[in-house]
């Protein structure tokens, strides 16, 4: 900005954004503080470098709101949970499906937790069962990021949208 452009010629561009050519960079300067405004290097890795008149305060407040807004535009991915049973009822399992989609919408990952108790331990196959029947239901919306993997009386899969 101003004084702390080094280069010797500049490519300028005035205030009401018609381009100027090369110019001496103090020639740049004077121009600038005749207007009341600042001298500000746009694009520095060009030859010769790029320098534009603009108000520095206004070009700095402009800048942070784009920023602003490119945050605000920003989709943080969550993590959702879908608890299940191995003998889940179909009605159940629809209402859990119907989430499931909602999530995937929404543009979330769905965990599915698979919970094991009592006897239920003995019939671990039907749990696998439930989660390969997940598997296949969301095979067009969704894929899997974690397979199935059993930590203690659960088993828990990871989907994410296509």
């Amino acid at each position: 900005m101003n004084e702390e452009i080094s280069v010797p010629q500049v490519l300028l561009i005035d205030h009401e954004g018609e381009k100027r050519g090369v110019v001496k960079t103090e020639d740049a300067i004077e121009i600038a503080e005749g207007a009341g405004l600042d001298l500000v290097e746009v694009s520095p890795n060009t030859q010769p470098p790029v320098c534009k008149i603009l108000d520095y305060g206004k070009y700095k407040y402009q800048q942070q709101k784009k920023r602003a807004e490119a945050k605000k535009k920003q989709k943080v991915v969550e993590i959702k949970e879908i608890k299940m049973r191995p003998n889940i009822d179909d009605h159940d399992y629809g209402v859990k499906v119907k989430a499931m989609k909602r999530f995937f919408e929404d543009g979330d990952k769905v965990k599915v937790t698979l919970r094991f108790r009592g006897r239920e331990m003995a019939h671990q196959e039907r749990g696998s069962d439930l989660l390969k029947r997940v598997q296949d239901d969301f095979e067009e919306i969704a894929k899997v990021e974690q397979f199935p993997k059993k930590e203690g009386r659960q088993i828990m899969m990871v989907l994410a949208p296509r």
